[in-house]
This record gives structure tokens, C-alpha cells and sequence, in this order.
């Protein structure tokens, strides 16, 4: 639980840094402005954990289990991620003019340019899910903080100076993997040594479980708030990609506290019983989806005046699809806790098939959706691909485990045990 709050805090703190960099770049380049800077930013990120190979969680899973083979591992991670990082920047400079061929000859360039970073921000992953597995969520956390603060100061710096265009706000963002990665590198070798020993056993067991778990690392970033935007960047004007981006940054501040669950449970859910994993995931679902829902309630009323406030009188037309993906983040979030006992049971295969089911609806649901219905249609297509995962989730619990799935109506031990530990949470039960 301390982990879990700490984790909140940081995640608290980086919700505060990253409205602020939003309010800066959206009064600083308006609805187009803004729209041109999440075209080009996004790119080495989402190609960095398309071609992990689910190299993070293999970690985290293999460290657990085997820990007298934590150098061996930590190297092999470091060649097949340095492989398929270059494979990945290769990729993205090939793709990104197919797709954004309504942008100028500049702004292409541009993008293809940054993609150089791809690497650095592959490397941070992986790296920084090392310290996951390891517990020290302190350094996990720091190196989360470390990212949008970095932005905000080199953003704040450029709004002072006059020189804050689309390209230097996205390079704001994406030049924060390379200090970073640096330092999390650095740490990490001096704890592991650096060998080849056992190379071939160690990455069969790493692409083993990073095969099975790949769809949950891909298909989770995805959709949660990149995969709609790498289509809907293609279907919209940059004027309501502005509005999109706004909306879609304002919506997902509630997994604030579902992401901090998520990263403590797995680590904490291995090599349990089964009844204690359920135990767990479920008392934190049930937390989670609680403060989510009392947020999401707070914002979709709010939400109309803040987006004025905060943005200005230009995006007030984001406020139809803000309050639809309010909704599907509550879902979204409890979706992913549930999700962490399969993933601690050995069974990260499954949850890549109901991620990828969710992704292969979201597809042709906006390519249906945004012509007809525009933001609106983008938002209708994120939330019933995300009802669709939310309902397999819960249909395989009985299906694959056996066992009936965590109720998620709140308990009052729940809560009990959160503030006067286990034995609080007992007397309430008794």
C-alpha cells in the first residue's frame, strides 16, 4: 500500500506538471498549433513499445523467478532491445510520410527527424521496468517524475524566450528519454554485470513470456490514448486534432490512480496463490474504480468550465467527446487491475487476445465512426471497444481460472484495511 501511494502522489504530481504543459502549448499554439505538435511528438514512443516484443513485463516476470540469472537477463535484454529499437526507427521513417501526407514537406521531415530519439525511449522502457521488478519503486517513480518535469521546465524556457513552435514543443517531450535512459543505464549496470553467458536460454525464456505478454504492453499503450490518436491524426482536420488531444489529456488524468495499482500489483501478485492474487487485485479494484468514479463525476461537470478556463474560449467544442471518454477511462482502469491476476498467473497470452480484440474493433470503429460522427464518433469507438475488453475480463475469470470473478462493489473493509492495515481489514470483515 505504501508503494501504491507513492505511486500516486508521483502520478498526482505528474497530472499537475503535465496541465501545465498543456495549458502552455495550447494558449501558446492554439487548437492547429497543438494539433501539429501531437503529430509530430508521438512517434518514438508508440514505435518504441510496438517493437519491445514485450521485453518489460519478461523482465519483471524472469527476475522474479529466476534470480540467480538477473545479469544474464538484464543483458540479454539490453542486445535484443538495442536490435529491435534500431528496427523500430527504421520502420517509423519509412511510415510516417504514408500517413501524414495532409501535412506539409516540412513537417514530415520533421517527424521522420525525431525519430532518431526511438531507441532512447525503448531503452527507458525496458530499464525503467527493471526497477519495477526490482521493488524499488522509489527510482521507478523518479524516473515517471523526471519526464514531464523536464518538459515543463524546457517548455517554459521557450515560451520566455519566444521560441515556442510545434517542433520545439514536441522536442520538449521527446528529448526527455535521453538524460534518463542515460542515468536508469548507468544504475543498473553497476548492479548487474554485463555478460553473454547463457545467451540462448536466456532470451528463449525472455521472448517466451514477452511473446504472451507483448499484446498487453502494445495493445494497452495503444489504447489508452495513442492508437485513436494515430488514426484520428489521419481523418481530422489539425483543428480537431487540437480538441481531440485536449480532450483525451483531460479524460485520462483519472487513471492517475489505476496506473499506480496496476505497476504495484503485478510485482507484488507473483509467485502468490491463486486465492491471494484474487484477494489483492480485487480489494484493489475496488478502491480504484471508487476514487474513479467520484472523479469522473466531478469532471464531466466541471469539465465544460475548466476547458474554457484553463485552454481558452477555442476548445470548448471538446467538451461532447471529453465526457464520453470519461467513461470509458473509469472502464479502462478497472479493466487493466483485473487484468494483473492473469498476467501473475502465467497467463499474459490471454490478456494480449482480449487486448487485441479491443484494438481490432477500435480500428474500423473510428475508420466507421470519425467521418460520420467526427470527435464525437471518436469517442463512441474507444468506449465500446474498451466495454467489449472490460466484459472479457470478467468472462474469463470463470472460463480460464475457475473462479468467480472480484466483486467490484466497494467493501467498507477495503478501505479499513488501506488505513489501519490487514488487521483493520479483518475486525471489519468480523
Amino acid at each position: 500500500m505504501s508503494a501504491t501511494i507513492q505511486s500516486s502522489m508521483v502520478q498526482a504530481a505528474i497530472l499537475f506538471i503535465n496541465f501545465g504543459t498543456g495549458v502552455i502549448t495550447a494558449r501558446a499554439l492554439g487548437a492547429g498549433g497543438r494539433g501539429e505538435q501531437a503529430a509530430l511528438q508521438m512517434w518514438p514512443q508508440i514505435f518504441a513499445i510496438a517493437f519491445t516484443l514485450g521485453l518489460p513485463a519478461a523482465m519483471i516476470y524472469n527476475l522474479k523467478r529466476n534470480p540467480e540469472r538477473a545479469s544474464q537477463f538484464f543483458s540479454t535484454a539490453l542486445v535484443v532491445g538495442t536490435g529491435m529499437s534500431l528496427l523500430a526507427t527504421l520502420t517509423g521513417i519509412v511510415f510516417i510520410p504514408r500517413w501524414l501526407n495532409q501535412y506539409s514537406p516540412e513537417m514530415v521531415r520533421s517527424a521522420q527527424w525525431i525519430m532518431l530519439i526511438t531507441p532512447l525511449a525503448l531503452l527507458f522502457t525496458i530499464l525503467n521496468d527493471v526497477a519495477r521488478a526490482r521493488e524499488e519503486f522509489t527510482v521507478y517513480n523518479i524516473g515517471q517524475f523526471l519526464r514531464p518535469a523536464l518538459t515543463l521546465l524546457a517548455l517554459i524556457a521557450l515560451a520566455l524566450t519566444h521560441r515556442l513552435t510545434p517542433l520545439s514543443a514536441a522536442l520538449s517531450y521527446v528529448l526527455t528519454f535521453a538524460p534518463l535512459s542515460l542515468w536508469m543505464l548507468v544504475r543498473l549496470c553497476r548492479v548487474y554485470e554485463l555478460t553473454l553467458r547463457g545467451f540462448g536460454t536466456t532470451f528463449r525464456l525472455l521472448i517466451s513470456y514477452g511473446i504472451r505478454s507483448y499484446g498487453v504492453y502494445l495493445f494497452g499503450y495503444l489504447v489508452a490514448g495513442q492508437l485513436d490518436r494515430v488514426f484520428v491524426v489521419g481523418l481530422i482536420d489539425r483543428v480537431e486534432m487540437g480538441l481531440y488531444v485536449v480532450a483525451i489529456a483531460l479524460a485520462r488524468t483519472l487513471l492517475i490512480f489505476p496506473n499506480a495499482v496496476s505497476r504495484v500489483v503485478l510485482p507484488k501478485a507473483m509467485n502468490r496463490p491463486l486465492e491471494q492474487t484474487l484477494a489483492l487485485v480485487g480489494r484493489s479494484a475496488r478502491v480504484s474504480t471508487s476514487v474513479s468514479l467520484l472523479a469522473a463525476a466531478l469532471l464531466a461537470i466541471l469539465g465544460p468550465w475548466m476547458l474554457t478556463l484553463v485552454y481558452g474560449q477555442g476548445f470548448q467544442g471538446a467538451v461532447p467527446v471529453f465526457r464520453l471518454l470519461l467513461v470509458d477511462t473509469v472502464l479502462f482502469g478497472t479493466s487493466s487491475i483485473l487484468a494483473q491476476a492473469f498476467m501473475a498467473y502465467n497467463r499474459p497470452g490471454l490478456v494480449s487476445i482480449m487486448q487485441g480484440i479491443g484494438v481490432g474493433l477500435t480500428i474500423p470503429l473510428l475508420l466507421v465512426l470519425v467521418p460520420r460522427y467526427g470527435l464525437v464518433g471518436a469517442g463512441l469507438a474507444i468506449l465500446i471497444s474498451t466495454i467489449v475488453r472490460f466484459v472479457l475480463v470478467i468472462v474469463n475469470f470463470p472460463m480460464i481460472l475457475g473462479v468467480r470473478p472480484p466483486g467490484l462493489w466497494p467493501r467498507w473493509s477495503d478501505f479499513t484495511a488501506i488505513f489501519y492495515g490487514r488487521k483493520g481489514g479483518r475486525e471489519a470483515r468480523n
